[in-house]
């Protein structure tokens, strides 16, 4: 009897308490990665499963708002489009802009829509986020196949797109920062609702006041050297351009822009992945 009561147990899975806010438990993000790639297959499936189109969405999406940009900043507003075909110039805006905006809103309401299941299973909460972050990439991809398709059908009639082939492997570059300013702003508007629901009416709004105070439907050319300046201070302004540039040849490159919005990038990723684990402790309480 001794002996089998000072047999010591053994557990295949031990969940302790965090001792510090500030420790992020990556280790584990990597052990539960099965369920990472459930919930980004889920994501994918879920939204247009009994849609007719299902993922022919993906691309209407994008066209219909190509051609509204076209006949209103284009036609009607004119605004300058440095030269470019307005299609062309309007649809390599969106494309990276609409990844971006859709993993910001859909990781901005990550503790209350998912409440129910958070109160009640164990794992990482930051897999949710992160599965959104994943899935929009699917979206991105077919996407870049539409902006790809007409940037082809362009260069080939226009003289004005002038690629700027030696840039092209900033490519990766632009989406990943892209791909860490959604998740950040995003997980920092999650943690703050839990305690101000207000935010969660804000975030619409704010998306769309951000597109046009970033360099989507206008060039950075067109503005005046002080409003060039301010616009620059919005990291999205120096990855819209830096793509236009690469792809069309028109657009304004930094070196120290882009550097710029990586530094930012990763600013508000941790700081905004640091309040996202203090949250989530206590989050059961106020939701």
């Amino acid at each position: 009897m001794e002996n089998a009561n000072n047999k010591i147990e053994k557990w295949d899975l031990i969940i302790k308490p965090q001792s510090s806010w500030l420790s992020v438990d990556l280790v584990s993000i990597w052990k539960y990665r099965d369920l990472l790639m459930l919930l980004v297959k889920r994501d994918f499936v879920s939204v247009y499963k009994q849609t007719l189109l299902g993922p022919f969405w993906f691309i209407i999406q994008p066209v219909i708002t190509t051609v509204i940009f076209t006949v209103i900043f284009g036609n009607l507003a004119s605004i300058s489009t440095d030269g470019i075909p307005p299609t062309l110039f309007y649809i390599s805006g969106i494309t990276l802009w609409a990844y971006f905006a859709d993993c910001l809103t859909k990781t901005s309401n990550t503790f209350i829509a998912n409440a129910a299941v958070f109160g009640k299973v164990y794992f990482p909460r930051l897999i949710v986020p992160l599965s959104v972050l994943i899935s929009n990439l699917w979206k991105l991809g077919i996407q870049l196949v539409l902006f790809i398709a007409i940037w082809v059908y362009y260069l080939n009639i226009s003289k004005a797109v002038s690629p700027n082939w030696t840039l092209l492997w900033l490519f990766p570059f632009l989406i990943i920062i892209m791909a860490g300013l959604g998740l950040g702003f995003g997980i920092l508007i999650s943690s703050l609702t839990t305690k101000y629901r207000d935010l969660t009416f804000l975030v619409g709004f704010g998306v769309q006041l951000l597109m046009y105070a970033s360099p989507i439907v206008y060039p950075i050319s067109a503005l005046s050297p002080k409003m060039k300046f301010w616009l620059m201070l919005n990291p999205i302004s120096s990855i819209i351009e830096t793509f236009k540039y690469v792809f069309l040849g028109s657009g304004y490159f930094s070196g120290g822009a882009l550097i710029y919005s990586f530094i930012f990038m990763l600013i508000i990723l941790s700081t905004s992945v640091l309040i996202f684990n203090r949250v989530e402790k206590t989050f059961m309480d106020s939701v």
